[in-house]
C-alpha cells in the first residue's frame, strides 16, 4: 500500500488561513486531538486487573498502548527510577559528550549491547533522534538511501535530512525491488555506498520486514542494513531480542540495530547497537546525539530494571503471543477485517475515517480504548483501528473486546444503511 504523497501546499500565515485549514481537516474527519489519559496503577486495581486508564472521566481497558509486556507500571521500574532520582538527581544537565554521561547510562549501554549480541550500544533521547542521527552519519552525498514505502515517519524524514543526491523507496516488503535498486545504483555509481533502512515490525500494519532477503541484498552490494526494531525488541524471538533473533540473523547480517525503550521495555529513550567502530563513528557524526541533553539517569535506571524483567520473565512473551492467537481466532470467527499480522499490533481495517471513528467511539462507550488511525498516518482508504495487545491483558479482556468490536461494527453498518 503506497503512502499518500506528502502535502506540501503552503499555508498562509494569517490566523484565519490556519483556521480554514483546520476546518477542512475537521470536515474530512482527519483532525487530531489529544485526550488526557491517566493510568490506573496496579495497586489501585484488583489483583490481575487489565491495563486500565481514566480517559475523560471514564475507566476503560487500554488496547492502544505499546506497553507490550506490561512493564510501564511495574513496581521494579518505579523503584529503580525513584532511587536513582534520589541519588543522581532528575536531569542529566548536559549532553553525553560534555558532562551528562553518568554511570546509569554507561551500565545500560553495556547491558543493551550484551542483550542484542553486539559490541557496543549508544543511547539516544528518542527513536526519532536515533533514526535521524544514524542516516545522516552513514550516508554520503553520492550514496543511495533506500527505504520501505511504509517505513515509520522518522525513517522517511531521516532519508530526506541525510541530503544525499539519491533517495528512493521500494514497494512495501519487496526485497527483490530493494535488491534491484541497490544493483542499479552500484552499477551507475560504483564508488558510492548505500544505506538500506527498514522497520523490523511495521507499526501500523503489524507485519514483519523480510529481513533475511534484505540482509542478503545489502551484503551483495556492500550496503549498510539499518533495522529499526522498535516494535520487535522484547516481543519477538526466543529471548525477546526482536526481529533479528526471530529470523535467526546476527550482527553480521544486520550491522545497525535501532531500538526504542518506551514500548516493550516500558520506559523511554532509544539506542543504536552495533560494532565498536560504528558506535564511535556515531559519537563523532550523529548530530542528534552530540547536540542534545542526555537522557535523565533515572530513566536509564528504570530501563535497566525493565531489561532484567525481560530476561527473567519469558512468561510475559508467552502470554502475549497466546493472546495474539486468541484475538485473531475469535475476531476471524466474527468476520472482522483483520490484516496479516503475527505481532501484538492487530489492525482492523475499515477503510474510511468516519466508520473507523464511529466504531472507536462505540468501543469507548463499552469501556475499551482503541485508537482510530487515519490518513496521513496510513494511506488514504486504509483507516483502521489499531488494537495492541499486552501481556497484562487477560483472556477475558480479549474475548470481551472482540464481542464489543463485532457489535460496534454491526451497529455502525446498520446506521450507515439507514
Amino acid at each position: 500500500m503506497p503512502r499518500p504523497a506528502m502535502d506540501t501546499t503552503p499555508v498562509r500565515r494569517a490566523p484565519e488561513a490556519l483556521n480554514a485549514a483546520l476546518q477542512e481537516l475537521e470536515a474530512r474527519q482527519l483532525r487530531r486531538r489529544r485526550v488526557v489519559a491517566a493510568p490506573l496503577p496496579a495497586a489501585a486495581t484488583a489483583e490481575q486487573a487489565p491495563p486500565q486508564r481514566v480517559v475523560a472521566g471514564r475507566h476503560v481497558v487500554d488496547f492502544c498502548s505499546n506497553d507490550y509486556l506490561g512493564l510501564a507500571t511495574h513496581p521494579a521500574l518505579a523503584a529503580a527510577m525513584a532511587e536513582c532520582a534520589h541519588m543522581q538527581g532528575a536531569g542529566a544537565g548536559a549532553s553525553h559528550l560534555v558532562s551528562g554521561h553518568g554511570p546509569e547510562h554507561e551500565a545500560l549501554e553495556q547491558e543493551l549491547a550484551a542483550f542484542t549480541g553486539r559490541e557496543r550500544a549508544l543511547l539516544f533521547s528518542t527513536g526519532y533522534m536515533a533514526n535521524l542521527g544514524v542516516a545522516v552519519a552513514l550516508a554520503g552525498r553520492d550514496d543511495l538511501i533506500l527505504g520501505d514505502r511504509l517505513n515509520h515517519a522518522s525513517l522517511i524524514d531521516a532519508a530526506m535530512l541525510a541530503r544525499t543526491r539519491h533517495s528512493r523507496r521500494y514497494p512495501h516488503g519487496d526485497a527483490d525491488a530493494a535488491r534491484e535498486a541497490l544493483a542499479t545504483h552500484a552499477a551507475s555509481a560504483p564508488q558510492a555506498g548505500a544505506v538500506l533502512l527498514t522497520d523490523g515490525v511495521f507499526s501500523m500494519d503489524g507485519d514483519l520486514a523480510p529481513l533475511p532477503q534484505l540482509a542478503a541484498a545489502a551484503r551483495a552490494h556492500a550496503a549498510w542494513l539499518v533495522v529499526d526494531d522498535a516494535h520487535g525488541l522484547g516481543v519477538l524471538g526466543a529471548h525477546g531480542r526482536g526481529s533479528v533473533e526471530h529470523f535467526g540473523l546476527d550482527a553480521d547480517d544486520v550491522p545497525v540495530l535501532i531500538g526504542t525503550l518506551g514500548k516493550a521495555f516500558g520506559s523511554f529513550g532509544a539506542f543504536v547497537a552495533g560494532s565498536a567502530t560504528l558506535i564511535d563513528w556515531l559519537m563523532q557524526r550523529a548530530r542528534t546525539y552530540i547536540y542534545t541533553t542526555a537522557l535523565p539517569q533515572p530513566v536509564a535506571a528504570a530501563t535497566r530494571a525493565a531489561l532484567r524483567q525481560v530476561v527473567a520473565e519469558p512468561w510475559r512473551r508467552d502470554a502475549l503471543h497466546t493472546l495474539v492467537q486468541r484475538f485473531r481466532e475469535r475476531a476471524g470467527a466474527h468476520g472482522l477485517p483483520l490484516m496479516d499480522s503475527p505481532t501484538p499490533i492487530q489492525p482492523v481495517l475499515f477503510g474510511d475515517a468516519a466508520t473507523t471513528l464511529a466504531v472507536s467511539a462505540r468501543l469507548y462507550a463499552a469501556g475499551f480504548w482503541v485508537g482510530a488511525i487515519r490518513p496521513p498516518t496510513v494511506p488514504a482508504g486504509t483507516a483502521r483501528l489499531r488494537i495492541t495487545l499486552s501481556a497484562a491483558h487477560r483472556e477475558a479482556d480479549v474475548d470481551a473486546l472482540v464481542a464489543a468490536l463485532a457489535e460496534a461494527r454491526d451497529a455502525v453498518g446498520t446506521a450507515a444503511r439507514h
